[in-house]
């Protein structure tokens, strides 16, 4: 007698395999952000930064898909961390720019090891990992549409 097919089944539902992937690897991730001092949401800020500074924090959220009440505390223990400096735009009084100190620029330098690390722990060949973030991103884009 053939199986029915349970739509229900916890191991068919795509969000629960992007959600124990993401928690595994952004565990994979804590070995190589502990000697930096940065957490992994407070990495993917920085990563933020290091590509444009300043940023406001409007655009800090919106690139990392963050409600701006979720990326201002993350600033913040940056900014406490003296890696980043908050201030009020001087063109737009309600706006946040978020920029990288010194220390904050000279912390890429040491990050740059990061991606070839995970890349290391999770054994996969980067031309894998690329087609899997390229299929990821898609499937985000396609999340936002149906938003």
């Amino acid at each position: 007698m053939e199986r029915m097919i349970d739509p229900l089944e916890l191991d068919r539902q795509l969000c629960f395999a992007l959600a124990a992937t993401s928690r595994e690897v952004v565990r994979l991730y804590r070995p190589s952000l502990d000697p930096l001092g940065l957490t992994h949401p407070q990495y993917l800020v920085m990563l933020a930064l290091w590509e444009q500074s300043p940023l406001r924090l409007r655009e800090i959220a919106d690139r990392l898909h963050l409600e701006p009440a979720t990326a201002s505390p993350l600033v913040g223990r940056l900014e406490s961390a003296g890696l980043v400096t908050r201030r009020r735009s001087a063109d737009d009084e309600r706006a946040i720019d978020i920029e990288l100190t010194a220390d904050g620029e000279a912390l890429r330098e040491r990050a740059l090891a990061v991606p070839g690390e995970v890349v290391a722990r999770l054994g996969y060949p980067v031309e894998r990992l690329e087609r899997l973030r390229d299929e990821l991103t898609s499937l985000l884009e396609a999340a936002h549409r149906a938003n």
